[in-house]
């Protein structure tokens, strides 16, 4: 998700980013590692004729290493190219990128081959009153109300240890109430497990939340329950898992279809809807 503040050993150190905040993030979580999951075709088939430029939401961005190669994968856009062709990129998809980490904001707004198109903005996403304002500003400037995708890529879990059960499903809800479709990697239980241990080897407080919460187990499934549930969300597709073992999940709003029908995509999963 997103580096803690101040000096640092050389070397990510997982334990000391509670909040899921590591500085060198894509070092060994590659986003090669998701986009190569993902149809080169996907916008363009869930999205086949789109009246303006699609809007996405990217929570817990980290740097952007991931934002910017979403962005690139979804557009075909080539690893070389860059700003020069941005405007026309621009006019397909907008792009805005959150984290709750000021310093990682900072290198993403640095570091992006696309300023105009892609935004990186620090926010406290679970900060209702603050993300809100935000989110509605934004989304003002197109005359929308709604993302038409977002992406929650290895987030679930830094909310859920930090805010609780409760904590999920508000920002479960939140997630489902703001866009059309919803991309998903939910850390499996072992990480949570293995979060806690690396806490309290640094001699840190265990997670406040971390030995009550009830949401437990295989949490993509529980994801997924609670989405199509209780969020009025389907389970379009599965795209596969990461070779670090997270899958990556592909939800669709109910109410933006009203006869129940979804694009016909590869890898559908059956047997993860309860």
């Amino acid at each position: 998700m997103a580096a803690p503040r101040g000096e640092r050993c050389p070397g990510p150190d997982p334990g000391a980013a509670p909040y899921g905040n590591f500085p060198n993030y894509s070092r060994f979580h590659p986003p090669e590692g998701r986009v190569r999951l993902l149809p080169r075709g996907l916008l363009r088939s869930l999205f086949p004729a789109p009246p303006g430029p699609l809007l996405g939401l990217d929570v817990g961005c980290n740097s952007g290493e991931l934002s910017v190669a979403l962005y690139r994968h979804l557009l075909g856009l080539q690893e070389s190219k860059g700003s020069l062709d941005e405007p026309a990129a621009g006019k397909d998809l907008n792009l805005l990128c959150c984290d709750i980490d000021p310093v990682l904001i900072e290198r993403a707004q640095q570091c992006s081959p696309f300023p105009a198109s892609i935004s990186f903005a620090e926010l406290d996403i679970m900060d209702s009153s603050a993300r809100d304002s935000f989110l509605s500003s934004y989304l003002g400037r197109f005359g929308r109300s709604t993302f038409d995708i977002a992406f929650c890529m290895s987030v679930t879990m830094w909310i859920h240890l930090n805010h609780g059960d409760r904590g999920l499903l508000e920002f479960l809800a939140f997630l489902s109430s703001v866009c059309t479709y919803l991309l998903m990697e939910p850390q499996p239980w072992k990480c949570y497990r293995a979060a806690a241990r690396r806490l309290r080897r640094l001699g840190r407080s265990d997670f406040d939340h971390f030995r009550a919460l009830a949401i437990n187990g295989d949490m993509a499934e529980r994801i997924t329950q609670i989405l199509t549930k209780d969020c009025a969300m389907e389970l379009v597709c599965c795209f596969g898992s990461t070779s670090w073992d997270r899958s990556l999940l592909l939800f669709k709003s109910r109410a933006s279809s009203p006869e129940g029908r979804s694009p016909v995509l590869k890898n559908e999963v059956p047997e993860l809807q309860q």
